[in-house]
């Protein structure tokens, strides 16, 4: 043990990160996307059918859930950049988070038997660990990514294999838990998927969670008034985390949005939604790479404009299809915007902490991953506000099954199609204003 921890503790990187190092780094978006994507998509089933749990108690667990994650994020990431310890800034954080994540993640799916106050006890105990571990992890990994991979050519590579491997885990989650859990039952489907998670992350951790040498790990850490002046007047941080933002409410509404589209607009199966969320995400994969291309032959401000713009667009093609195939090939294109957005939010984001630490003299990616994390979260908000809205003013009615009123259609493809097009068009003004043009400092 006091070898592993001396290795950790002296190994530093000096140099661009091997192709190696870069892959080993990467697949941590493999097992953070499939928990995140399976507990999204399916604890609240879980709890309410599985377990009979009470939908309001679920849903007040999910709002305390979501309120805890959304403050720790930028509590983290600015305790993340002031502790400082022999093996580094975020090395520590990473390595002590891992096991409780795992440990914590298959705990959500594997309650005793208890009566109802007690599963909602569990339930947010558990995810409380879960949210606290995921966001120590997470954000920084994430904030690894600027200091790892340092200029736009090294991060344009370097996000490829993160991405691909976070797509791929975004399908296991989805289209894996469901076939897992129908076969092996919950709790099988707990431990597998943990201790996938566990393994990839581990391999992550050794093989490519390496930091640098670097003044700063030395120096005093910035104070916490400073951290919030200097990030909240950063001229390039402000219109990039609205116009995140925006993007991201534009996603959700769409991933909201096609299930209603492919029952109520395509007069198809609900679970044929999952052939459009295909069309998407296999597109994504080679755009990734695509994208790559163009941002180290632009720059991250032109990329990132044009990936918002080709999805912005795209999803006005919603508005017409008759038929599920004919909306997949829609997503196809959808596709090729999605891709660019997965690869060049990360590199924009990692171009201003640069910036920031020419002005201050401090690296502060966990400030700017933690606030960045805690805006986004509004997202989900204003997708439900939106969803909530459209269809009441379309007449919609659960109760009528699918003999739903002529305008309810309509707006469907407003919500699936248009909305979506005006978060876009605001992203891309905000994007539009961003002021750093060029393609390295």
């Amino acid at each position: 043990m006091t070898s592993m921890t001396t290795r950790l503790r002296d190994r530093r990187l000096d140099d661009a990160p091997t192709r190696a190092q870069a892959i080993a780094f990467g697949a941590s978006g493999f097992p953070t996307q499939l928990m995140a994507q399976t507990f999204s998509a399916f604890v609240v089933y879980f709890y309410v059918t599985h377990l009979g749990v009470e939908p309001t108690w679920v849903a007040a667990a999910m709002i305390a859930h979501g309120i805890l994650n959304a403050v720790l994020n930028p509590v983290v990431g600015a305790l993340s950049d002031r502790i400082r310890t022999p093996w580094g800034r975020r090395i520590p954080w990473i390595g002590l988070g891992i096991v409780p994540l795992v440990v914590a993640f298959a705990l959500v799916w594997m309650p005793p038997e208890l009566p109802t106050v007690g599963l909602i006890t569990w339930f947010l105990v558990v995810v409380a660990v879960y949210d606290v571990a995921f966001v120590v992890v997470v954000l920084n990994i994430s904030a690894l990514f600027p200091e790892i991979f340092r200029t736009t050519d090294e991060r344009a590579r370097g996000n490829v294999p993160r991405q691909i491997f976070a797509i791929l885990g975004i399908v296991l989650g989805t289209a894996g838990a469901p076939a897992l859990y129908g076969s092996i039952g919950w709790p099988g489907m707990a431990i597998v998927l943990s201790a996938v998670c566990l393994v990839l992350l581990v391999w992550s951790f050794f093989g490519g969670m390496i930091e640098r040498r670097v003044p700063e790990a030395a120096s005093e850490a910035m104070r916490w008034s400073d951290q919030l002046k200097y990030t909240f007047a950063n001229r390039a941080f402000v219109p990039y985390v609205l116009g995140s933002l925006f993007i991201q409410t534009s996603i959700a509404v769409v991933l909201a949005a096609l299930p209603f589209y492919v029952r109520y607009s395509l007069g198809a199966a609900e679970g044929e939604a999952s052939l459009l969320l295909g069309a998407i995400f296999v597109t994504a994969i080679p755009s990734i790479v695509l994208w790559s291309a163009i941002v180290r032959r632009t720059s991250p401000r032109a990329a990132l404009l044009w990936s918002v713009a080709v999805f912005g667009i795209a999803m006005l093609g919603y508005m017409l299809p008759s038929t599920v195939l004919a909306a997949a090939l829609v997503g196809v294109v959808v596709g090729v915007g999605v891709g660019g957005l997965l690869q060049l939010l990360e590199v924009v984001l990692a171009q201003i902490i640069d910036e920031d630490a020419t002005r201050t003299g401090h690296r502060r990616e966990g400030a700017y991953f933690g606030v960045n994390g805690f805006v986004v979260r509004g997202s989900v908000v204003l997708q439900a506000v939106v969803a909530a809205a459209v269809l009441t003013a379309s007449g919609f009615d659960a109760s009528l099954g699918d003999a739903q009123p002529d305008a309810v259609d309509g707006g469907i493809r407003v919500m699936v199609a248009v909305v979506p097009l005006v978060f876009a068009a605001l992203a891309w003004l905000c994007f539009w204003l961003y002021p750093i043009r060029s393609r390295d400092l």
